[in-house]
């Protein structure tokens, strides 16, 4: 194993600028890539507002009537007491 006292100066300081500019260009991808993502979101947000500004308005019909039950509250009462006292058996 090679341990980093054993290099000669040169080569530690070629590897390390070596690496920095590494650095600095991984990180600059990203982050011109997270603000292109962010201008893009921006703007197709945008372009659906304007899209849906542009649209008719639908009228909506009166809301579908609550389905009828068949069962009385009797019997959900007696279903809930029944269940209640399963559980604490």
């Amino acid at each position: 194993m090679v341990f980093l006292p054993q290099f000669p100066k040169e080569q530690l300081l070629t590897q390390l600028s070596n690496g920095f500019v590494l650095l600095v260009l991984g990180m600059g991808t990203v982050f011109i890539f997270l603000i292109l993502l962010v201008f893009l979101t921006k703007g197709l947000s945008a372009f659906v507002m304007k899209l849906e500004s542009k649209r008719p308005a639908v009228a909506t019909g009166k809301p579908a009537a609550a389905a009828a039950t068949t069962a009385s509250e009797a019997d959900i009462a007696a279903a809930v007491v029944a269940a209640w006292a399963k559980a604490n058996e």
